[in-house]
């Protein structure tokens, strides 16, 4: 579906079956037709066969009633078969398009949910497919024959018709309550479930502090409260649904009574037959049964609307950019910094605050400075993960703002603090963004990282099978791996946070002079507190709460903050501003 279509991607998603939609109607306009003839049946069986003895008419009306039952079965199988079409058509088009909007999302829209919400909006297509292809689905399409057998039965048993006018509206009632009831115990319910869930995903997720910290008996209380909570608002809509069901059951008990015995009284005062009262009493049966199924069907109605509601806000988020406005050349690698701000929240202290400068091209630059001083943000920035509260970010004059994330993946390679693995080869994991690139690219990158050395020790090479989380190797195997995939297509700008963290000194060294040289065609940014890094770098930019406290040649700055030995000579020089 376009993005166009975002808010109305239920109705894109229905109008790829509206064919089928068409005969669903159709069918069920017949199905409940040929429900009629089961009350005219017997009305003529009793009025006409049994009173009058009319055996060539119950022939007649029993060869009919077996060809009517078998057309039945075969509509009614019809029926659910396109119903099934439907359901596998509707999870197909809004699950792709969901994961197409999800990850088309920003970073910061990501990271303002939680990941369980995020895993829950996926169930939610469930909801709206069982709401569109299950029993609610039948029970809406089944509804408004209730007017129609409330006619025959006008016309057959008048004095019982005016008995279902009295009930059928508090059937609607009764669902109608049960409906704002559910709601709230159903929205209480997940909410519960919720937070449960993300407890365990953080449990999972840092199962190795877990275990190393012995945390299992010191989280216990957490989870069992809200295991609890949980097991209870659970409870709570059971108890709310099964009371509003039973009491259903009880009405629908007590329309069947009462038409009987307004039916009854109708036939000693000679109003109408008995064929007439077990006839009526078999369409009431039809009309109130449809009723009491709303009652006891209104969660899954709820269900469809709270989860409509929130692929509703998901489909309406605001995307990346997603249209290429023209193919740009491989940009030279400078990157300029125009009074660049940056919040994380509307009220919160800037994380970037005014960074005005230009950064190459060519060059290895380094970045410094205390916990939280930005150094990562910044490069977030600079890759355009993060929009800019104020301010500009420009690659070779271009605003990055007109580029996708496609583009940009191509133009600046990036390793993020927290590197990540998927369940795969080696090969895959190196070449996950580049699909296209052959195998000489791949070992190239893997050698630049200092990892093709190891990956051919392997049994299996390129070809081995990392589990979830890149499980089988050590963190420096992981890194060296992360760090061959930003090296992918030879990008002109390679940004590159604490690259080292992992490695031992002889790697870091390597990793040093493979980026010194990577820096002569190319620039490099790269966030460390390694002294190796650090001497390799031609320049330096310090970070302070967000402002460039001091930037300049590597030499002088390691010299005035007293760190590590003086850089290495050589490599592309580079223009720095200090903030106006």
């Amino acid at each position: 579906m376009a993005d166009n279509e975002d808010k109305h991607w239920l109705r894109s998603a229905l109008h790829e079956s509206r064919a089928a939609l068409r005969d669903l109607v159709l069918i069920s306009c017949f199905v409940n037709l040929l429900v009629l003839s089961i009350p005219v049946f017997v009305l003529q069986v009793y009025d006409r066969v049994v009173f009058q003895g009319g055996m060539t008419t119950l022939q007649g009306l029993v060869i009919g009633m077996g060809l009517i039952v078998g057309f039945d079965y075969v509509l009614r199988q019809a029926r659910s078969r396109i119903f099934q079409g439907v359901a596998l058509r509707l999870d197909a088009s809004v699950g792709r398009a969901l994961y197409g909007k999800v990850i088309s999302l920003p970073l910061r829209v990501l990271e303002s949910r939680p990941a369980t919400f995020w895993q829950s909006v996926f169930r939610d297509v469930d909801a709206v497919r069982n709401m569109v292809s299950g029993p609610s689905a039948t029970l809406v399409l089944d509804l408004p024959f209730a007017v129609l057998f409330f006619f025959v039965i006008l016309m057959i048993a008048p004095p019982v018709a005016w008995v279902l006018l009295v009930f059928i509206p508090l059937f609607m009632l009764l669902a109608w309550r049960s409906g704002k009831v559910m709601q709230h115990s159903s929205m209480a319910e997940r909410n519960a479930g919720l937070s449960r869930e993300g407890l365990l995903n953080e449990l999972i997720a840092g199962r190795g502090t877990v275990k190393s910290l012995a945390l299992g008996e010191a989280v216990r209380p957490r989870w069992e409260d809200r295991h609890a909570h949980a097991i209870e608002s659970s409870l709570q809509r059971g108890e709310a649904g099964d009371g509003y069901h039973n009491l259903g059951y009880i009405m629908t008990m007590s329309t069947t009574v009462v038409v009987t015995t307004v039916g009854a009284l109708a036939i000693l005062e000679q109003q109408m037959t008995i064929g007439s009262l077990i006839a009526a009493n078999m369409l009431s049966a039809r009309m109130v049964g449809p009723m009491s199924q709303l009652v006891s069907q209104w969660r899954m109605l709820m269900q469809f609307r709270e989860s409509s509601q929130r692929l509703d806000e998901v489909f309406a988020m605001p995307s990346d950019r997603q249209e290429e406005g023209i193919k740009m050349a491989r940009p030279n690698g400078a990157i300029t910094l125009e009074k660049l701000n940056f919040s994380y929240t509307a009220n919160a202290h800037p994380a970037i605050d005014g960074i005005d400068g230009k950064i190459g091209p060519g060059g290895l630059h380094g970045i410094i400075g205390a916990n939280g001083c930005g150094k990562s943000t910044l490069l977030k920035l600079i890759r355009g993960i993060y929009p800019p509260s104020s301010g500009r970010v420009l690659l070779d004059d271009a605003d990055i703002a007109q580029f996708t994330q496609r583009q940009l993946v191509g133009f600046i390679g990036y390793l993020p603090q927290e590197c990540t693995l998927f369940a795969g080869s080696i090969r895959d994991n190196i070449a996950i963004a580049h699909a296209d690139a052959d195998d000489a690219d791949i070992v190239a990158a893997a050698e630049r990282a200092q990892a093709h050395s190891y990956i051919v020790d392997l049994p299996d090479g390129y070809a081995t099978s990392l589990a979830e989380g890149g499980r089988g190797l050590s963190a420096g195997q992981q890194q060296r791996i992360a760090i061959a995939r930003a090296f992918m297509n030879l990008p002109p700008v390679l940004i590159l946070d604490e690259p080292s963290s992992n490695l031992d000194r002889d790697a870091e060294q390597g990793l040093a002079e493979t980026l010194r040289e990577y820096a002569k065609s190319a620039t490099v940014l790269v966030v460390t507190h390694s002294p190796v890094l650090l001497a390799a770098c031609n320049s330096i930019l310090v970070l302070d709460k967000g402002r460039v406290s001091m930037a300049g040649p590597a030499g002088q700055v390691l010299a005035k903050l007293q760190l590590g030995p003086k850089p290495l000579s050589g490599g592309p020089s580079t223009q720095e501003r200090k903030p106006a």
